[in-house]
């Protein structure tokens, strides 16, 4: 495995450094740039040995910042780094620093917007502002649901390789919301081949009757998060121009955004 550097130290060495501590950190790190971990990767990056690297990423899954895929035996992200993730977001809010482009679409559109956040299989929304006009979608913020049922969740399930997807999603049948939902990984795969082929996802009446949307994701490389610009507009006012226009757009915009984030 390649070795990352890592972000560069934050300050000099300590006068007592704990190495197992710096080590467990290490690991926390490397899983911020990676989708998933294995044992020998880690003993590889560390320099330790499997048993050592067994030890420290036990440690890490017994209080929740990992866990690891039953089959695979990879680790994965888990419960407490994505609650700790979500909990600095809100705090350092990345939503203050995008939340201008936010506005600019909705000035653009002239409907209602959202970011959106994904935590495993959920999406949240963290932002939103309503459209000016009498007859408009309401806001979702404060919200989850099923990544597959919105295309915010589409649109940043499109980064992830077929196997991160099936491992995501290890069953063929999906839940969905509403009688157009997605509700099998079959089809998932099939909408999301179209999604990297655009450059945006859509939604017609998946998550909520009446509802259509447009979402694009922040590029996970540049941004570090797995985050989405949403546009939801009522199905009646939304025609196929109107979704090109709309995401073609909503592209643009979020190059610009994640370059803030980079």
């Amino acid at each position: 495995m390649e070795k990352s550097a890592g972000p560069a130290p934050a300050g000099p060495v300590p006068q007592y450094p704990i190495e197992s501590v710096d080590n467990a950190l290490k690991i926390l790190l490397l899983m911020g740039e990676r989708s998933e971990l294995r044992l020998t990767e880690v003993a590889d990056y560390l320099g330790v040995a499997s048993s050592t690297a067994h030890r420290l990423l036990a440690m890490l899954q017994y209080r929740g910042f990992v866990r690891q895929e039953r089959r695979s035996k990879a680790y994965l992200p888990g419960t407490a780094m994505t609650a700790v993730a979500y909990s600095i977001l809100q705090r350092f809010d990345v939503r203050q620093t995008v939340h201008p482009f936010l506005e600019e679409l909705n000035r653009e559109t002239t409907e209602t917007v959202h970011m959106v956040v994904m935590d495993g299989a959920t999406v949240r929304f963290i932002d939103a502002i309503e459209s000016p006009r009498a007859v408009r979608v309401a806001s979702r913020l404060g919200q989850s649901m099923p990544a597959h049922c919105t295309s915010s969740g589409k649109a940043m399930l499109a980064a992830l390789s077929t196997e991160q997807l099936r491992r995501l999603y290890p069953e063929e049948e999906l839940p969905g919301l509403t009688s157009r939902s997605i509700r099998s990984r079959a089809a998932l795969e099939q909408e999301i081949t179209g999604v990297r082929r655009r450059g945006y996802a859509t939604s017609s009446e998946e998550s909520e009757e009446g509802v259509a949307s447009i979402a694009v994701a922040f590029p996970i490389e540049r941004s570090g998060l797995r985050m989405a610009f949403n546009t939801a507009v009522p199905v009646g006012r939304l025609n196929r121009a109107d979704v090109k226009r709309i995401g073609e757009l909503m592209r643009t915009t979020v190059d610009r955004a994640a370059e803030l984030l980079h």
